[in-house]
């Protein structure tokens, strides 16, 4: 009886935590996302209308703010998703190839494995002092390009069946 009322509670606490978690995951989702749609489809339009030397203001400063804050948005991000995972979608991961929610959770996940590589090689070249601007331009381009996937694939989680 002590197994069941056990069950029964963490049953009750996953269902209060699950929300909670997914809460968190979303306004870290939304952040990380509308940082970079916004270093994306505005920033780069910006540049041609404001001098040199002030965009090189505004980009420093924007980057010295996202660099502070991003680590702590992706922590939450990907710990939150990690919980949702462990909650409630272990189990269509354990195959996932045997649905398309599956399937399409796990190239999710695979998708945000590599846009936190991108992070931690943005990092890491910052840290080191060999970030230039290319590479910044090809990373951003690159984030975004995994953000829409990623935005594709949760939706198509829920929605595409086959």
């Amino acid at each position: 009886m002590f197994a069941v009322a056990r069950v029964a509670l963490t049953q009750g606490e996953n269902t209060m935590i699950y929300p909670l978690i997914l809460t968190l995951h979303l306004f870290a989702a939304l952040i990380f996302i509308g940082t970079v749609f916004f270093e994306v489809l505005f920033l780069e339009n910006i540049r041609k209308q404001l001098p040199a030397r002030v965009m090189l203001l505004v980009e420093q400063g924007i980057g010295r703010r996202a660099r502070s804050l991003m680590p702590w948005v992706l922590l939450v991000l990907f710990g939150a998703g990690l919980g949702m995972v462990w909650l409630r979608y272990l189990p269509a991961l354990a195959s996932p190839l045997s649905s398309s929610f599956g399937t399409l959770l796990a190239l999710k996940i695979a998708v945000a494995v590599s846009v936190l590589l991108h992070f931690l090689g943005a990092m890491f070249l910052f840290k080191s002092g060999r970030m230039s601007p290319r590479y910044l331009h090809f990373i951003h381009g690159s984030l975004f390009c995994h953000m829409v996937v990623i935005v594709l694939l949760a939706k198509g989680m829920f929605y595409l069946t086959w």
